[in-house]
């Protein structure tokens, strides 16, 4: 065993002095504290939107920064452990030890594959769009279900989500979704996401007990925010208010709170009905009309509607690119990449990263 882990310290160890070179630590370092000489200043709040942002930034560096000292103390930590346990002939510390190589190589992993999110767009929140497609009311039960999967996913990770927009389905579920998920690279991570996902299952909204299967189309783009170069005339939109509706289409709202909004040029639709707040909800409405326009200019300037969107397909048989399939076993796929695994409720709980890494790392 001491040979095995002598040679594995050695490896994990050059590998993080090259990750440690194209993450920029150095670089990173500079980043972390002048950042924080900023979060500190009496003038930080003067502009709330950039100090959210800045706070934003610097958590994310100090975590970075966290994370790879952890890292570099444990693998200093490790041989010396090492060097003792060999001395001592303390097998019950080789054990330990092993145990602690293995933590180091996952994290080690996770960061370089943080690497492959180099994309124009990949470090910008991201807004995941959930749309039931064929399927009836099993499609909308089935869009809820990758809602809750998506939201859970983001807590996991510590990731502040906001529902902009939510329609429920006349029996069951949702009809369609818009979730803001504000995080740095947040858009590089759930751009994988984008396409059709196809559920199979006994149904439980059919009394003869078939197989029924259901589709739903997800669509992530970023949020750009003050990045955005568009210009929104004010003469270009025409700005509804109506009553938020709630399952079975009976009003949330005793007042006309939800705003819906459209862009008269282009025929771009958004609208926010999930905060009791009209102000809110026409900032959201407004941010996610400024980033379909984002979207629409690049589409048309650079042609680059498969890194934003992803290719959009029909909604139905054939276009998947991922399958969950409940019955008669038990089986998740993506199309894409090969990934698969048997562990559905795993999945559905949220446990995706398994298929995230493998589209990231099959696009490199």
């Amino acid at each position: 065993m001491l040979p095995e882990l002598k040679t594995e310290i050695n490896k994990l160890s050059e590998k993080f002095k090259t990750l440690k070179q194209m993450v920029g630590f150095d670089e990173l370092e500079k980043k972390k504290n002048s950042l924080e000489e900023k979060a500190s200043g009496s003038s930080l709040w003067d502009d709330p939107a950039s100090a959210k942002k800045l706070l934003q930034e610097l958590d994310q560096a100090k975590k970075q920064h966290s994370e790879l000292l952890a890292i570099q103390n444990g693998l200093e930590e490790s041989e010396v452990f090492l060097d003792i346990a060999t001395k001592e002939k303390d097998s019950s510390s080789l054990a330990s030890l092993k145990d602690d190589i293995l933590k180091l190589r996952t994290q080690i992993d996770r960061i370089e594959l943080s690497t492959l999110l180099s994309g124009e767009h990949d470090k910008e929140n991201a807004i995941l769009s959930i749309n039931a497609g064929a399927g009836g009311t099993d499609a909308q039960d089935w869009a809820q279900i990758l809602m809750r999967m998506y939201l859970r996913w983001a807590e996991e990770k510590g990731y502040e989500t906001e529902v902009a927009d939510l329609s429920y389905g006349e029996q069951a579920g949702i009809k369609n979704t818009v979730i803001f998920v504000r995080a740095p690279y947040a858009f590089g991570y759930l751009r994988s996401e984008s396409g059709v996902h196809r559920l199979v299952r006994m149904s439980p909204f059919n009394a003869d007990g078939k197989r029924h299967t259901s589709f739903a189309a997800v669509e992530v783009i970023p949020e750009t925010g003050e990045d955005i170069t568009v210009e929104i005339k004010p003469e270009d939109l025409r700005i509804d208010t109506f009553r938020s509706s709630g399952p079975g289409g009976q009003n949330v709202n005793k007042t006309s709170s939800a705003i819906r909004i459209t862009h008269l040029p282009t025929g771009i639709i958004t609208q926010s009905q999930a905060s009791p707040s009209q102000h809110r909800n026409k900032e959201l409405a407004m941010t996610l009309l400024a980033s379909r326009l984002k979207e629409r200019l690049e589409k048309e300037q650079k042609q680059k509607i498969e890194d934003l969107k992803g290719e959009q397909k029909q909604i139905a048989w054939g276009s998947q690119i991922r399958s969950y399939v409940f019955a008669p076993y038990q089986l998740v796929k993506d199309h894409r990449t090969g990934s698969e695994t048997g562990n559905v409720e795993k999945v559905i709980d949220g446990q995706i990263d398994q298929f995230i890494e493998a589209y990231l790392k099959a696009q490199h």
